[in-house]
């Protein structure tokens, strides 16, 4: 029930994504593919897209770069201070988006980066890198650090040790964090707003807008799209954090 009770909403939507109308009512009056052919042909739709990939893959790189880099020092239990410092990088998690939107902007607008791809970027990054912290983390729980000693006294040097022995067994966790930091740039609305100008337009951002200014079935088609995209990117993850498990249960 409590599943049904938070999914419903969510699905109440797709069906007027094909609404031949041009309000969003039921009954439906007919059925009909006009929005998704107007949103996926061009127009600020497809602008606003264009730019919340290009942020969100840019975000993801930086965000699953550091955060993996952050895990493994944190993994190797010889950090002064390392719960605190935890706790600083996950900040971001708890920290209200109005609040994180706000410091950035006045920050970012102090070394010229409002209003510009670089700046929406590394706030993204900043909002991301968290959970692919927290995701590799979990991951390395179960990854042993006596195979990068054994590595070591074998002559193996520290980086080639990372890449050939940490690196194809945490691989299905980084991974996993590098979705999770995807779908949390790609949905962001908040930050967006404090930190995009118009030329960055991102997608939730033309959603926005969208309902604000005239409510038609083509908003609600883009959301269909991004609930199909949110739901594979969830089975991406689950899948690729189950097979992260079962690597690090084999015996070594």
């Amino acid at each position: 029930m409590m599943i049904v009770f938070l999914i419903a909403p969510l699905l109440a939507v797709v069906p007027i994504s094909f609404s031949s109308g041009s309000f969003l009512s039921y009954p439906l009056p007919g059925f009909s593919l006009q929005w998704y052919r107007q949103v996926f042909t061009g127009g600020p739709w497809m602008d606003a897209l264009l730019n919340s990939l290009i942020v969100g893959a840019s975000a993801t790189v930086f965000a699953t770069v550091m955060g993996t880099l952050a895990a493994f020092a944190f993994a190797r239990r010889d950090l002064p201070a390392a719960r605190s410092m935890l706790g600083f990088l996950i900040s971001p998690m708890i920290v209200p988006p109005v609040i994180s939107g706000l410091g950035m902007y006045f920050f970012f607008g102090q070394i010229g980066l409002t209003s510009t791809l670089t700046g929406l970027v590394l706030a993204h990054t900043v909002l991301a890198t968290p959970f692919v912290v927290v995701t590799v983390t979990a991951t390395l729980q179960g990854f042993d650090m006596n195979l990068l000693r054994a590595a070591s006294t074998l002559g193996a040097a520290p980086m080639r040790s990372f890449f050939g022995i940490a690196l194809p067994l945490i691989a299905p966790g980084i991974v996993s964090g590098g979705l999770f930091a995807f779908m949390t740039s790609f949905d962001d609305i908040v930050v967006a707003l404090f930190i995009g100008g118009p030329a960055q337009r991102t997608l939730p951002r033309q959603m926005f807008d969208g309902m604000r200014d005239s409510i038609n079935p083509s908003t609600v088609a883009m959301s269909t799209f991004l609930l199909v995209v949110a739901f594979l990117t969830l089975l991406c993850a689950a899948w690729m954090t189950q097979r992260s498990r079962r690597q690090l249960q084999l015996p070594t």
